[in-house]
């Protein structure tokens, strides 16, 4: 899986999916402004409904609750994470990332634009809050992926 790199600042969730979807942020982003999802709505990183969503609409299934995170190896292999996770007034706030665990090894993929590499393995510095599964396209009723 290759990182996507977020155009919008708060555009994570959007890059997040991309990535997961095998996208470009711009296809992403269009889709997302499809649905009414907007990189500038403060729910789409305090909120999951978004998220899953544009997961759906790429194919992708999300599972339905997230679990929290109680270790890197406990972590299903490929999976949304919550990290930097805070309050703000009350409300919770994250910056998504994406959680791959594939030939190359576990990783994740940071869509951050100020990093100088987008594709992580400091496990130590993130603490995520908790996880979203994402499972394997849909497949249509011939046996098809979309």
């Amino acid at each position: 899986m290759k990182p996507v790199v977020q155009e919008d600042r708060t555009g994570c969730g959007i890059a997040a999916a991309a990535a997961v979807a095998g996208l470009s942020y711009r296809r992403a982003r269009a889709a997302a402004a499809s649905l009414g999802i907007s990189a500038r709505d403060e729910r789409l990183w305090s909120d999951t409904a978004y998220v899953r969503r544009l997961l759906a609409r790429f194919g992708l299934r999300a599972a339905t609750f997230t679990k929290p995170f109680r270790s890197w190896e406990a972590l299903p292999d490929r999976a949304l994470l919550a990290i930097k996770w805070h309050r703000r007034a009350g409300r919770p706030f994250w910056h998504w990332v994406v959680f791959v665990r594939d030939r190359d090894g576990s990783y994740v993929l940071d869509s951050k634009r100020a990093l100088k590499t987008h594709v992580r393995r400091d496990f130590g510095r993130m603490r995520p809050k908790w996880s979203l599964a994402v499972g394997a396209k849909r497949r249509r009723a011939g046996g098809a992926a979309r």
